[in-house]
């Protein structure tokens, strides 16, 4: 009860009409409480949820189907719709481990605020319909789903500054026109809140160059970043794993300021919690990315994560997480790092240097290191000799996993115009969505580590031209410019994130009212 109740009953007690006036209030409040409980039982309208309305929100996800025609890669956008309803917050809410990590509070659902008098309502209100901002994007996203699925059939378009065509693409055709289709309508609100250094910036250079370059570059575009959240596709968390580390030790520590960020957004905006954060997105290089994206249950089941380690045995989800490259830079420039010569001036088998550590390099060392003059694996290289060079005289360059999945030598291997040699564990390559890697890499198990010069050597000369081919043709979809180019990496990060929007359909609600 509030206190001035408190107070009317006090001085109303003594009274000889103390019943009549109990009975006043009583009565009324029975009703309206009745009448509510009706409104609820009628639809999902009336939710209590971070006091937010929240009718109908669905998260699309690709069938398996999808998955097995690889020939048609994204083509097929025929959708599974999961809704997610009242039952799935409850149960979204109810992540054990996440609460039991949590070093803050939750967020706090707040009661809706009803403007309208119950008793004001009509018996039966007609209902009218209008469109709001995001029916307008919701339509938007429909008609590039059905312009995706017509370019199938289609004939090959032309670009000014590059076709896509071959079989590096699991369908040309379909990636071009998805890609056109994005240039024209994606948006992203780059939330404001967070200071630098650990908000709004990040690393620009070694292993972590990427990180630090996309969120830089996110906050000077021009043609996707939009100011209006109203008009806003998705919604980009800015923060930088990787400039925490300078600051924080712990993971707990990493966990508590991710958590506490997404309160204060989801406090201050509605965007947050009108998707469960499923059009929302961050992006980590760091190796403690993914860890720290578990304190915020929504982020690792709703949200896109960009990681560089997708590691799909560490939760990473293809069908809604986006995998990026590595990429190590000492410079901002990448003036002398892309080239090589042919195919026919490559002397060396294949390449590796760099530290032994992890599960999957001892075992890369226990079977060639300095053993075979054609399979080089060194873990440091003398001094005067020059990494890139032997890169450049290799055929194939060996990109095993080091503490993590992700490695920057795929990168280098494309820069170099050398055929990449994953060695890993539940990797997901970049833009594989897009990109078909067994037509410009060769993959190898940790069992079959030692056959690898046998695996390499069975490989005919003509298919590894074509290969080595199709690594020069590729390699522009990871080049880093400043500024941006199109099709190149900082494209084909927002073209993944613009794939995943297309696979989850929103409403907030209000697109229907009563009158």
């Amino acid at each position: 009860m509030g206190e001035g109740f408190k107070n009317w009953f006090a001085s109303t007690s003594s009274s000889s009409s103390s019943s009549v006036k109990v009975l006043l209030f009583v009565v009324p409040m029975i009703l309206v409480t009745g009448f509510a409980s009706v409104l609820v039982l009628k639809g999902p309208n009336w939710v209590f949820i971070y006091g937010h309305r929240f009718s109908k929100t669905t998260h699309t996800v690709k069938t398996p189907a999808l998955q097995a025609k690889e020939r048609d890669g994204l083509a097929d956008l025929r959708l599974q719709v999961l809704t997610v309803d009242d039952h799935t917050r409850k149960e979204a809410f109810s992540n054990e481990t996440a609460i039991n990590n949590s070093v803050s509070s939750r967020i706090v659902a707040k009661p809706l605020q009803v403007q309208q008098n119950l008793f004001d309502l009509p018996l039966k209100p007609r209902r009218r319909r209008f469109r709001t901002n995001l029916d307008t994007l919701e339509a938007g996203l429909r008609r590039a789903r059905a312009a995706i699925k017509e370019a199938m059939n289609g004939s090959r378009l032309q670009d000014p500054d590059y076709s896509p065509d071959g079989p590096i693409y699991w369908n040309a055709k379909i990636f071009h026109r998805s890609y056109l289709e994005m240039e024209k309508q994606l948006k992203i609100f780059v939330y404001k809140e967070g200071e630098p250094p650990l908000f709004h910036d990040g690393p620009c250079m070694m292993i972590y160059t990427i990180e630090g370059q996309f969120i830089n570059k996110m906050e000077m575009n021009k043609k996707f970043r939009t100011h209006n959240p109203e008009k806003a596709h998705v919604f980009f968390l800015p923060y930088s794993i990787a400039r925490m580390r300078h600051f924080v030790n712990d993971l707990k520590s990493f966990g508590r300021i991710v958590l506490d960020y997404v309160n204060v957004i989801a406090a201050k905006h509605p965007h947050w919690n009108r998707s469960l954060g499923a059009d929302h997105f961050m992006l980590a290089c760091h190796d403690w990315g993914p860890a720290t994206s578990f304190y915020v249950p929504e982020l690792v089941k709703y949200s896109i994560r960009a990681l560089c380690n997708a590691n799909t045995s560490e939760g990473f989800n293809p069908r809604k997480d986006v995998s990026i490259p590595e990429i190590s830079l000492r410079s901002s420039k990448l003036e002398g790092l892309i080239g090589g010569p042919s195919p026919s001036k490559r002397s060396i088998l294949a390449f590796f240097a760099g530290g032994n550590h992890g599960l999957v390099r001892p075992i890369l060392f226990e079977h060639w290191g300095k053993k075979d003059p054609d399979i080089q694996v060194h873990d440091y290289l003398p001094r005067g000799v020059s990494y890139y060079d032997l890169m450049r005289q290799s055929k194939y360059c060996l990109c095993p996993s080091g503490y993590e999945v992700a490695s920057p030598r795929v990168v280098e291997s494309l820069y170099n115009g050398c055929v990449p040699v994953l060695i890993s564990k539940s990797y997901v390559p970049p833009f594989s969505d897009v990109l078909n890697w067994k037509m410009f890499s060769v993959t190898v198990s940790l069992e079959d580590i030692p056959n690898l010069k046998t695996i390499l050597m069975s490989i005919p000369e003509r298919r590894y031209r074509r290969m080595q081919k199709r690594v020069v043709q590729v390699r522009r979809h990871f080049e880093l410019n400043s500024p941006p180019k199109r099709f190149d990496v900082f494209h084909m990060i927002l073209h993944s994130i613009w794939l995943r929007r297309l696979n989850i359909r929103i409403s907030d609600g209000l697109g229907e009212i009563s009158n």
